[in-house]
Parts: C-alpha cells; sequence; structure tokens
C-alpha cells in the first residue's frame, strides 16, 4: 500500500505523524567527572583572581596600629583602603590616607594638608595654608601643632605630584615634620570610615 493524497487530509506516511519514526535526537551526556573537576578548578581560579584584585586595587581592608591618628582613628579599629579613588582623581586636602612611610617603608595613615603648589607654614601652634589659618575641627581642642626641627617655625613649599601629611595626634605622630614631604607615588589610598 502506497502513501496516497486524500481530500481528508495527508495519508499515513505524511510529515508529523507520530506513527512515522523520525531522525534520533541526540540524548545530552552528563559531564564527565575531569569536566566536574575543570569546572570546579575554573570557578576556584576565578574566584581567588577576583579577590586578589579586589583587595589589592579596588578596596582593602587594612588595621590602624598606633595613636598617631588620635582622635579621629582608634588604635586596632579596622577600616576601608580605597585604592581605586586615586585613579580617578588626586589625593586631595584633608584626604586621609594610608602611605609607605619614608622613614622605615612600613605602613602609615596620615592626613593630606598640603598639596602640590601648597604652601605650609608652621608658625605659634597654627598650621597655616597659602597665607590662611587651617581650620581643624578632627582635631581635639587646643591641639597645638608645632615643628619638630629646632627652630619652632616651619616654612614647606609643596612641589609638584609631593603632599605634606600630618597625624591628627600632633604630639604623638611621625609625620611631614619628620620626613618631609612625600611623593604622590607613596600614596596608597583614601581610608574610608
Amino acid at each position: 500500500m502506497s502513501a496516497e493524497l486524500s481530500e481528508n487530509g495527508p495519508g499515513p506516511v505524511a510529515a508529523g505523524n507520530p506513527l512515522v519514526p523520525t531522525a534520533a535526537k541526540a540524548i545530552p551526556r552528563p559531564p564527565s567527572f575531569l569536566q566536574h573537576v575543570y569546572q570546579f578548578l575554573s570557578i576556584g581560579a576565578l574566584a581567588i583572581a577576583s579577590y586578589f584584585v579586589i583587595s589589592h586595587f579596588v578596596l582593602q581592608s587594612v588595621q590602624v596600629v598606633g595613636e598617631s591618628m588620635v582622635p579621629t582613628l582608634q588604635d586596632s579599629e579596622h577600616y576601608l583602603l580605597n585604592r581605586w579613588v586615586y585613579v580617578v582623581r588626586s589625593p586631595r586636602r584633608s584626604d586621609v590616607v594610608v602611605i609607605r612611610d619614608p622613614l622605615d617603608n612600613s605602613y602609615a595613615v596620615k592626613r593630606i594638608i598640603g598639596a602640590a603648589g601648597d604652601l605650609v607654614y608652621l608658625r605659634g601652634g597654627n598650621v597655616y595654608v597659602n597665607g590662611r589659618k587651617l581650620e581643624e575641627p578632627y582635631l581635639s581642642r587646643g591641639t597645638p601643632t608645632y615643628s619638630f626641627s629646632p627652630i619652632k617655625e616651619q616654612l614647606i613649599k609643596c612641589g609638584k605630584d609631593e603632599y605634606f601629611v600630618l597625624g591628627d595626634n600632633r604630639r604623638n605622630s611621625t609625620d611631614s615634620r619628620t620626613y618631609g614631604l612625600v611623593s604622590r607615588d607613596r600614596i596608597l589610598g583614601l581610608l574610608v570610615r
């Protein structure tokens, strides 16, 4: 018997007839053990690489050690260091930053007082920037800022990519009064509180 078209529609061999076999569909095979291991290792490597990139180039957890930034920051407290912000903009006056200490190459937390082109003058326990007395509400009331040199007055001109930094605990801080200006490449990032 041959398939013929009738007025009632297609015959038994026509397309779409469930009685007629069609090409076999490929049945997906489950991933092999090696494919599972490869996927697991790939995800692990991606996670480690992401952590490394984020913690070294974007945000990093830091712990303050010492009292040079009291009362703003307390000893042993944890903060975030924004390492990305200075790719977008330059460090600014009043930023609290983590630097590489010029004396011993350790990490230190300081506040930027003077930036490129600024003239910083320490006189009579006060700080003047570009001829104006600096208002410092972050200091404990009555905290003086004196030069550590035998001369009680100090005048510093910040050059290109140079910064004058001080700790907020002026009586107990090793800062630009001791080691001078800090170059831009020694500023690691902005401390986020």
